[in-house]
């Protein structure tokens, strides 16, 4: 359906993309090789050639559409809806979305899933209900620009400064580092205490106290937090010739724990009478985030790295990566099957995309190591969470 309805925009006029996260099948079509059934061969052929169809796996095209059509699977699992598929791509367009456009869900689905799923997914984040930060250099220069953004979001900030505005955006992402550090610490104390760590933060968040959760990983990634904050500690270190401690710490609690995963995964399988060398890791999910093909400073690679230098054989499958650089060599997106998670000695959850099927993974799997907790309350002996 996606595809056919691609073909008649793009036939009608339309500049269109066609997305989708099978990279084969992109591959395929872009050849000129119809190879989805029940599609227009004529409006296929015409879109291609006359330009106003293209296709690709990447999601940046939603940044610059008018419309976008949602045209993914609503399977029935257990007789009742799995929206997983939907959710993920909701998600993906979110992150990328122009105000102003219409999103369409053309998928088939129960009445209500617009306006209860969709809606408040779409209205999680976006640049509009976003507070912007303005601080100038002069009185003039600051109401230009907050009467600029107040054209663009629904609320302006308006501080001193450009130096009070600066230091904000780095204060922000600093405390995000700073907490994320402390869960980090938590956890890898937690596991030598026998205690759940994914418990303890649970019960510590239903305390009135202004306590917010941040949650352990295998470390920190993206854009903001692991660069923004060393602007600070640089500057720190610059005007004041002294350390920001509590940061400074932060940044190298949470640059261990890529290393800290992997070991954990060696001790795992060294319990199960397998050594790290030779042994068959497959890691799921190498992005920063999840449901993102951003792998920028992406704590997964790190964690494949050690992985490797230990002489481990890693795989690893991610459905918006198709490959990655590891150990000065390129390795490429293995298939996610029965037969790769069978043959795999420990299977890594180090990014869990919502596109997983978590259950049909622990059939499948004889150990997982959850670094993410993405089995949450779903108890099975064969994961083991960080």
């Amino acid at each position: 359906m996606g595809l056919t309805l691609a073909c008649a925009a793009a036939d009608e006029g339309f500049s269109v993309t066609g997305i989708d996260v099978d990279g084969g099948r992109i591959k395929e079509l872009s050849r000129g090789n119809l190879c989805v059934p029940g599609v227009d061969e004529r409006k296929f052929r015409s879109g291609l050639a006359s330009g106003r169809l293209a296709l690709s796996t990447e999601t940046d095209a939603v940044a610059g559409a008018d419309i976008v059509l949602i045209c993914v699977p609503t399977p029935l699992r257990d007789h009742a809806p799995d929206l997983s598929f939907v959710q993920d791509a909701t998600r993906q367009v979110a992150d990328r979305l122009r105000p102003g456009s219409l999103v369409v869900l053309e998928s088939t689905t129960y009445p209500g899933t617009t306006d209860e799923l969709l809606l408040p997914l779409l209205e999680e984040y976006d640049l509009r209900n976003t507070p912007k930060v303005v601080g100038g250099s002069t009185p003039e220069a600051t109401g230009v620009a907050a009467l600029f953004y107040g054209q663009l979001v629904d609320k302006v900030e308006v501080v001193s400064s450009c130096r009070a505005a600066e230091l904000a955006k780095l204060l922000e992402n600093t405390f995000r580092h700073v907490n994320v550090a402390l869960a980090n610490e938590i956890a890898m104390l937690c596991h030598e205490m026998g205690i759940d760590v994914w418990e303890v933060i649970d019960a510590a968040a239903t305390k009135p106290f202004g306590f917010m959760s941040f949650y352990p990983g295998p470390g920190v990634g993206g854009h903001c937090i692991p660069l923004d904050p060393t602007y600070l500690s640089w500057q720190v270190r610059r005007m004041a010739g002294r350390q920001f401690r509590i940061l400074e710490q932060a940044q190298d609690i949470n640059a261990q724990m890529p290393s800290y995963a992997a070991s954990r995964i060696g001790d795992l399988l060294n319990e199960r009478g397998k050594a790290v060398n030779g042994a068959k890791v497959l890691v799921l999910g190498v992005s920063y985030k999840a449901d993102v093909g951003d792998v920028r400073e992406s704590p997964a690679l790190r964690v494949m790295v050690q992985l490797s230098k230990r002489g481990a054989k890693v795989a690893f499958h991610d459905p918006y990566v198709d490959s990655v650089a590891v150990n000065g060599g390129v390795l490429t997106r293995t298939e996610l099957s029965h037969r790769s998670l069978a043959a795999s000695d420990c299977v890594a959850i180090l990014t869990p995309h919502s596109a997983y099927d978590l259950e049909w993974i622990a059939d499948h799997a004889a150990l997982i190591f959850d670094s993410r907790n993405a089995y949450n309350s779903h108890h099975r002996e064969n994961v083991v969470r960080l």
